[in-house]
């Protein structure tokens, strides 16, 4: 979720049912010696720093999410933000080029970086005023993965989330999540360690299947990512419309412009509209205009105009009796479906 869960957009799907946020993964070497990199973040955490925005939105609970392979460092870290979050979690799932270079995340699951981990965890959890989590994939073979679960619990975790697919950087969600281990996972800290929780990662592109997942799983928690991009309203059981759902983003983020970047407004515009309209005819030309717009005010009007009449909606969202936008109802008469990745926010 680099550069993807901005405070507006975290208040978007507060507001739309999610219970628990978490911040992107967090660089501790750039929060100690990077001032802008640290205010910038420190912003972000500070306007609902009583749990509520200006407004009286829910901002937290919210969790700063770290990564790092130094134990020192990434402690240092924590302690400068702790007093504006309500857990740490420690990355232990991150797959891409750049985690495996600098040797963390989801890289550090191999069975010689245990003690590694189990020294972070410990240190996170004996040095800071918060609770620490951990997220993790697969190890390899799978059926390591609850006994490391159950040495980083053993090491002070509250809780744990497990993305159950292996590390792969070119291909993050290939393949189905194997909702197996997470119930093992689950199964086996229900006997040794009972008081800690498990959140299930992976499978997850619609309500119906967050309802499947816990019942397969067992888990105390749903974790939403990618998907949660197309559709902040998943935890609310509902498709919104792609251009209120854009609108209602763009005030939070005139309301916290300091929080965000023209270029994450951009992307996050991007996957609302994409998410139902991917395969319209005009959606190229809506990509290109997009690309182009430099202010929060070009983006509202590039959807309150050439989208609304792309779309043939004569300058208004039309909606029919059973409270639907009209292209929900023309993706299912063309079968038209989303590929839709793992997802982030806990239900």
């Amino acid at each position: 979720m680099i550069n993807q869960s901005d405070l507006p957009f975290r208040l978007l799907t507060r507001r739309h049912g999610a219970t628990l946020t978490y911040t992107q993964m967090l660089e501790p070497h750039k929060l100690l010696n990077d001032r802008d990199y640290l205010d910038f973040h420190l912003r972000d955490l500070q306007f609902c720093q009583d749990g509520y925005d200006d407004l009286g939105m829910l901002g937290r609970p919210v969790v700063v999410q770290l990564c790092g392979n130094d134990p020192e460092i990434v402690v240092k870290a924590g302690r400068q933000v702790q007093g504006l979050c309500d857990a740490i979690d420690l990355n232990l799932g991150c797959p891409q080029d750049h985690a495996r270079e600098g040797h963390y995340g989801a890289y550090l699951l191999g069975q010689k970086d245990w003690p590694l981990i189990e020294q972070i965890v410990s240190q996170l959890s004996h040095s800071l005023s918060v609770p620490i989590s951990a997220k993790l994939r697969l190890c390899s073979p799978s059926a390591l993965t609850s006994e490391l679960g159950t040495r980083i619990a053993a090491s002070g975790a509250s809780w744990i989330t497990l993305h159950a697919r292996h590390v792969n950087a070119r291909r993050r969600r290939a393949g189905s999540a194997d909702l197996g281990a997470v119930k093992a996972l689950k199964d086996t800290l229900g006997g040794s360690h009972a008081g800690v929780r498990v959140v299930s990662n992976g499978n997850v592109g619609t309500w119906d299947h967050i309802v499947r997942n816990r019942e397969e799983t067992g888990a105390d928690g749903m974790m939403v990512g990618e998907s949660i991009l197309g559709n902040p309203c998943i935890f609310e059981n509902k498709t919104p419309d792609p251009v209120l759902i854009s609108l209602e983003y763009l005030d939070l983020c005139r309301r916290y412009p300091e929080t965000v970047t023209i270029a994450n407004i951009r992307t996050h515009v991007r996957h609302f509209v994409e998410y139902q309209c991917a395969r319209r005819p005009w959606y190229p030309h809506f990509r290109a205009a997009l690309n182009h717009s430099r202010t929060i005010d070009e983006i509202d009007a590039l959807l309150r105009g050439r989208v609304v009449k792309w779309r043939g909606k004569a300058g208004a969202v039309v909606r029919g009796e059973d409270g639907r936008a009209d292209d929900d109802r023309d993706n299912e008469k063309s079968g038209e479906s989303d590929d839709l990745g793992d997802l982030f926010l806990i239900q």
